[in-house]
């Protein structure tokens, strides 16, 4: 059972990023934050290889899996076939702006449709044996936010939904690129604040632009239930992380990026010994030590090493002489 804080401090899904590799070493800086897979379409559930799309490690608890989709059988089928893995909560994407999404009539393309998304949850919530949520923007294109966003938390809560993550940003799903679309449009934080005020029985996080813990504890201030970091908390993963649960969830010290590392060594090996590549792995691994002297080596050593033909353990140890020559 998901700890009840845990949506206090969550990192957001983000493709070809947050994978179980990701996830794992997440965790070994968080034992509390809440941890989300990659978008996974519903179709792709329902007709491709689902144990590649949905296996995890035990580990990774709690652990949230992202589906996309737009219609509500596909979306409740693949709510019952992902039961069986086990996941903390099932994540319903209205906020994705791809061009892939929108021909597919499922991510933020969805909020000019709240009738639709309310269908959808209601019949994943039928499905589901746990919490189904929504993640969502402000509103998309010419949508007037502070008209759209309150209409769609009271449409889709009505269907059965108490827990939204807000992107504070609009989407614009005509003349901006997907990856525009995370930076280009302006921030709005007074809105979603003014939302939670509005909303006081729904859980409302806040997501788009934060890159620091202190922001998070600044917006936590503020009544919002919880903070999704997306960009940062990948880049930065130890400034984000390793002091989230003594900061946010009031338990546990800091941890330490040594013995997160010596916390990987097993899980990296299993990995190997089952034919897996090391950068597959080590490339979530880049900012373990983000900020320290050394700390480029570490990055330059792993980036260049980590593809020759064998490559294992050996490559950590290489790659952890600059941050010692820098002690």
């Amino acid at each position: 059972m998901m700890h009840p804080d845990a949506p206090k401090l969550s990192v957001a899904p983000m493709m070809d990023w947050t994978d179980r590799h990701c996830r794992y070493f997440h965790r070994q800086l968080s034992q509390h934050a809440l941890l989300y897979t990659e978008m996974v379409t519903a179709p792709a559930i329902l007709h491709g290889p689902r144990a590649r799309l949905l296996d995890f490690d035990p580990a990774e608890h709690p652990v949230a899996l992202q589906l996309g989709g737009a219609d509500p059988a596909e979306l409740a089928e693949a709510v019952r076939i992902a039961a069986d893995w086990g996941y903390d909560e099932i994540n319903l994407n209205c906020g994705c702006p791809s061009d892939r999404v929108q021909s597919g009539c499922f991510g933020a393309v969805l909020m000019e449709n709240a009738p639709l998304v309310a269908d959808c949850v209601a019949a994943m919530i039928a499905a589901a044996p746990v919490e189904v949520t929504v993640k969502c923007r402000i509103g998309v294109d010419e949508q007037v936010p502070e008209e759209v966003l309150p209409q769609f938390l009271e449409t889709v809560s009505a269907a059965g939904v108490s827990r939204f993550t807000i992107h504070a940003r609009k989407a614009w799903l005509q003349g901006l690129s997907p990856a525009q679309n995370r930076t280009v449009p302006p921030l709005d934080y007074p809105l979603v604040i003014a939302m939670k005020r509005a909303f006081p029985q729904l859980h409302l996080s806040i997501n788009g632009g934060i890159g620091t813990l202190a922001e998070a504890e600044a917006l936590l201030a503020t009544g919002l239930d919880g903070v999704m970091i997306g960009r940062a908390a990948y880049h930065e993963p130890f400034a984000i992380l390793a002091e989230a649960d003594p900061r946010i969830f009031g338990t546990g010290t800091p941890a330490d990026p040594y013995k997160v590392l010596d916390a990987m060594r097993p899980y990296i090996d299993r990995h190997l010994a089952n034919g897996g590549k090391l950068h597959q792995i080590t490339r979530h691994m880049l900012g373990l030590f983000h900020g320290r002297p050394g700390a480029r080596g570490w990055r330059r050593v792993l980036s260049e090493r980590v593809s020759t033909p064998g490559a294992g353990l050996e490559v950590l140890d290489a790659a952890l002489e600059p941050l010692r020559a820098a002690a």
